[in-house]
């Protein structure tokens, strides 16, 4: 037999993932098939390969990106990830973010507001974190939070809450205004995906440290939180900040479409590389007349 590998052992995508994955207005989180692997056609091992081509241009578009932002550009990009824990956040951070250059990058993570933090409105810590002009920013939870925890634990009166949605879509539009591309990904897992990841947790003293135990608190409320998560989508995925739902119980398929998501939405800035202030030619004259050869 010859050497000569299928399309499907190669690995390609049959769909744009980026509108595949899309939140539209017929999109139902009940029937979302969480084990799915959307619009590829190939298995982990092709994955794989993909994400090594991708992550060589990744690290190429991340870096125009840099230097625009260090030539005056205004431009950022923020990659929102929201999830219930063992979703597989800290997995894109890691091996998605990780393909480009750290210095590049500004990570982010909003845990339960500190004490200087709840003296202020809910967006000052968002605020605060925002990318800077050149960077790819990355959320581990974000502003959204005020619809999801919040919302499930009652945090604050229900008639406050329900003006949140109008005010995170607002907030998403002012980021998008000052010059960020947004990318709200929401990572969901399946109720038996989610128990065994957390049962290996507790299994392995490796993975002792990640528990917590109130991610069972958590758990025990899940029809609760996937109604606020449906609810979340249908108000807040709006044309100009759409929210991406990402089948995350099997991790390779994530991380390969997180990928392809940030991928697109570097190359559609369409940076070049910022001219030089300078005289290349004289600089060259210059620098040889150094020489002690």
């Amino acid at each position: 037999m010859g050497k000569k590998r299928t399309k499907a052992a190669a690995g390609a995508w049959t769909a744009d993932p980026v509108e595949l994955l899309r939140v539209g207005q017929d999109f139902d989180l009940a029937s979302f098939d969480r084990a799915g692997t959307p619009g590829w056609e190939g298995d982990k091992h092709s994955a794989a390969a993909f994400m090594a081509e991708r992550g060589e241009q990744l690290s190429d578009l991340q870096e125009r990106l840099f230097a625009d932002g260090k030539s005056g550009g205004t431009r950022s990009v923020l990659l929102l990830l929201q999830g219930i824990d063992t979703s597989g956040k800290g997995g894109i951070v890691r091996h998605v973010i990780g393909m480009v250059d750290p210095q590049g990058v500004a990570l982010a993570s909003f845990g339960v507001p500190t004490a200087e933090e709840r003296e202020h409105d809910h967006l000052w810590r968002i605020r605060r974190q925002l990318p800077p002009a050149g960077k790819i920013g990355v959320f581990d939870r974000s502003h959204y939070e005020q619809v999801l925890v919040v919302k499930v634990d009652q945090l604050e009166p229900p008639e406050l809450n329900e003006t949140r949605y109008e005010e995170l879509v607002a907030f998403d539009r002012e980021i998008i205004g000052n010059g960020t591309t947004l990318i709200k990904v929401a990572m969901m897992v399946s109720h038996a995906e989610q128990g065994a990841r957390l049962q290996e947790r507790l299994e392995r003293p490796d993975k002792w440290w990640k528990y917590n135990p109130g991610d069972v608190d958590v758990r025990q409320r899940w029809d609760a939180y996937q109604d606020a998560y449906a609810e979340m989508f249908a108000r807040t995925s709006v044309d100009e900040a759409p929210w991406h739902v990402i089948p995350a119980d099997r991790k390779w398929y994530a991380r390969l479409a997180v990928t392809e998501l940030l991928h697109r939405a570097l190359t559609e800035l369409e940076l070049g590389w910022p001219p030089a202030d300078f005289d290349p030619k004289v600089e060259l004259e210059r620098l040889a007349a150094t020489s002690r050869a």
